[in-house]
C-alpha cells in the first residue's frame, strides 16, 4: 500500500473507533462507603477501561497516544473536575485540536450539567492575526468557549519586558481590538475566569439542582476554576503568571507536575492545578508526538523520522532564514516544491554549527534534539489551520515576515532566498557541483600549499652526479646509443687431429 492509501485507511479506522476513546469515569460513590470498597470499585472500573483500549492498540491500522496508565493520576483529575465550577482546558495554539479532549468535556457535563469547559489557547502570540481569525470562526461554529492567551508574554509583562511576535504583518503591528482574537492579559483573564465561573454558579442556583461541591449553593461565595491539559502545553506557566509568582515547577520535559494543588487568588476566586495528562486519542505516528512535545525528546531513538515531521511542517525558506543555512536544492528530476529531507537538514545544520561525533561523522543526534527543541519552543514558526480550510487560503503564502532573534552561532546577514524557476543547464551544473553531504567537501577546492619545513628537517643539497661517461647521440635522431664491445677473433694455430 502507498502511504496515501495507508493514511486513508487509518482515517476510516479512526472514525469507526472514535466512540471508544473515552476518559475513565469514576464509579458512583457516597460518603457512607468505606475506603477499601471505594478503592476496589475504582480499580475494577479502571481495569475495564484499560482492557477496552488494549483492543484498540492491537489494531495495526491505529496509532494511539501513550495515554496515562497510572490510576493515581486519573484520581487527581477526578477530584479537580468534581471540585471545579469552571474547567479550563489549556491547549497549544499551533494545533488546538490535537490537545483538545472532547470526551473530558462530556464527562464534566455528566457530573454537573451546568459545568462549562473553557478552551484556553496558550502560546497565541506564535500565531498570525489572520490565523487567529480563522480559528475564532471555527470555534464559534462549533459552539466552543475559547480565549487566546500567552503565558510567556504575561510573565514577561510582569517583569517589565515585552516580547516580539515571531509573525509580524502590517495589520499585526498593534494589538487587535476584536475581543474574539485578542490575546488576553493577566488581569483580563482573571476577571473573565471569575465571570464565567460565577455564571455557572448562578445557573445552578436558579435551576435548584444540588452542587457538585459540598455545601449550600446560596452560601458559596468562592468559585473554583480547574486547569487541565496535556503535558508541556504551558499549564504550570499559566498558573505562575496568574498567581504572579512561581508556585509550580516549570520545565520543557513533560510531566513535571505530579500532584494537584489549590491556589487562592482572592476571596472570590480559587485556582486548582491538575497534573498534565496524556488523554487517549489517535495520532498519525509516534514521531509526531515527539515533535508535539507529548513525548520527551531525550528518549528519542530514531531522530531522522522526528526531524522529518519538522521539515514537512516548516517551509524551506523559513528554516534557511532562521538558521542562516543553505539547504541542498531538489534534483532536476524531483518536484521543486518538495520539503527538505531530514538527512539534508541534519547534515547541513551539523556542518554550519560544527557538530561532529567521536566517529568523525556529523553528530545528527545532537542536531536533531536542538532542532526539535526550537520547533517546540516556537523558534521555528509553524501552525495548523482549522479543518475544512483549503490550501489556497493558507496565510503562509501571504506577505508574512519572520521576525526572530538569531542565536550566537548565527550570522547577521541571512542568505537570500532564490526564486523558483524552471531548471536549466546552469542549475543542473550547479546542482552537480553542489555541497557533497556525504563527504563534506566544498564545491570549489582551494589549492593547498605545503608549509615550509623547519631548519631541523631541511635536507642538505646533493652533489650533482657526473654522467659525462655516457655516450651521446651525435646524429640527434632520438634513438638511444649502445656501446658495443667486440671480442677479437681467435687467430691462434690449429691443433692437428
Amino acid at each position: 500500500m502507498t502511504p496515501e492509501e495507508r493514511r486513508e485507511q487509518q482515517k476510516k479506522e479512526e472514525i469507526m473507533h472514535a466512540s471508544s476513546l473515552q476518559v475513565p469515569r469514576r464509579p458512583p460513590w457516597n460518603a457512607g462507603m468505606s475506603v477499601e470498597e471505594l478503592d476496589d470499585n475504582e480499580r475494577q472500573s479502571f481495569l475495564m477501561w484499560r482492557r477496552s483500549l488494549a483492543r484498540l492498540e492491537e489494531n495495526e491500522n491505529l496509532v494511539l497516544t501513550p495515554f496515562e496508565k497510572n490510576l493515581d493520576i486519573w484520581r487527581q483529575l477526578w477530584r479537580v473536575v468534581e471540585r471545579s465550577d469552571l474547567l479550563v482546558m489549556v491547549v497549544d495554539a499551533r494545533d488546538p485540536l490535537f490537545y483538545r479532549c472532547p470526551d473530558l468535556e462530556a464527562y464534566a457535563r455528566e457530573i454537573d450539567e451546568h459545568k462549562r469547559t473553557l478552551l484556553l489557547i496558550n502560546k497565541a502570540d506564535l500565531l498570525p492575526e489572520s490565523v487567529r481569525k480563522k480559528w475564532a470562526e471555527y470555534f464559534h461554529l462549533q459552539n466552543i468557549l475559547f480565549l487566546f492567551w500567552s503565558a510567556k508574554a504575561a510573565s514577561a509583562s510582569l517583569e517589565g519586558k515585552k516580547l516580539i511576535a515571531p509573525w509580524k504583518t502590517q495589520n499585526n503591528l498593534q494589538d487587535s481590538d476584536d475581543p474574539d482574537i485578542k490575546i488576553f492579559g493577566r488581569d483580563e483573564l482573571l476577571a473573565r475566569l471569575q465571570f464565567e465561573a460565577e455564571k455557572v454558579v448562578k445557573r445552578r442556583k436558579e435551576s435548584g439542582s444540588s452542587s457538585s461541591r459540598s455545601g449550600n449553593v446560596a452560601d458559596i461565595q468562592n468559585v473554583i476554576v480547574g486547569f487541565v491539559g496535556y503535558p508541556n502545553v504551558g499549564k504550570s506557566s499559566t498558573i505562575n503568571a496568574l498567581v504572579g509568582q512561581k508556585r509550580t515547577g516549570v520545565t520543557s520535559t513533560p510531566g513535571k507536575t505530579k500532584h494537584f494543588q489549590t491556589l487562592i487568588i482572592s476571596d472570590k476566586l480559587t485556582l486548582c492545578d491538575c497534573p498534565g495528562l496524556v488523554f487517549p486519542s489517535f495520532s498519525s505516528s509516534r514521531f509526531e508526538m515527539i515533535a508535539s512535545g507529548v513525548l520527551p525528546i531525550d528518549r528519542m531513538t530514531e531522530h531522522r523520522e522526528a526531524v522529518q515531521v519538522v521539515a514537512n511542517q516548516v517551509p524551506r525558506h523559513v528554516i534557511e532564514d532562521i538558521y542562516n543555512i543553505k539547504l541542498p536544492k531538489p534534483k532536476p528530476y524531483e518536484p521543486q516544491s518538495r520539503p527538505p529531507l531530514a538527512v539534508e537538514l541534519l547534515r547541513t545544520y551539523c556542518a554550519s554549527r560544527g557538530y561532529v561525533a567521536s566517529s568523525g561523522l556529523p553528530d545528527e543526534t545532537r542536531a536533531a534534539r536542538q532542532i526539535l527543541k526550537d520547533y517546540i519552543d516556537g523558534k521555528l514558526p509553524h501552525f495548523q489551520m482549522p479543518p475544512g480550510m483549503s490550501d489556497a487560503e493558507d496565510p503562509t503564502d501571504n506577505n508574512l515576515l519572520v521576525m526572530h532573534e538569531s542565536d550566537s552561532s548565527d550570522v547577521e546577514d541571512p542568505p537570500d532566498v532564490e526564486g523558483k524557476s524552471a531548471p536549466n543547464i546552469e542549475h543542473v551544473l550547479d546542482d552537480l557541483n553542489s555541497f557533497d553531504m556525504d563527504n563534506v567537501l566544498a564545491s570549489k577546492k582551494s589549492t593547498v600549499t605545503k608549509p615550509k619545513a623547519s631548519h631541523k628537517h631541511h635536507k642538505k643539497p646533493q652533489r650533482k652526479k657526473d654522467r659525462s661517461w655516457r655516450v651521446g647521440n651525435d646524429d640527434g635522431d632520438g634513438m638511444p646509443v649502445i656501446r658495443v664491445f667486440q671480442k677479437p677473433p681467435n687467430v691462434g694455430p690449429l691443433k692437428a687431429t
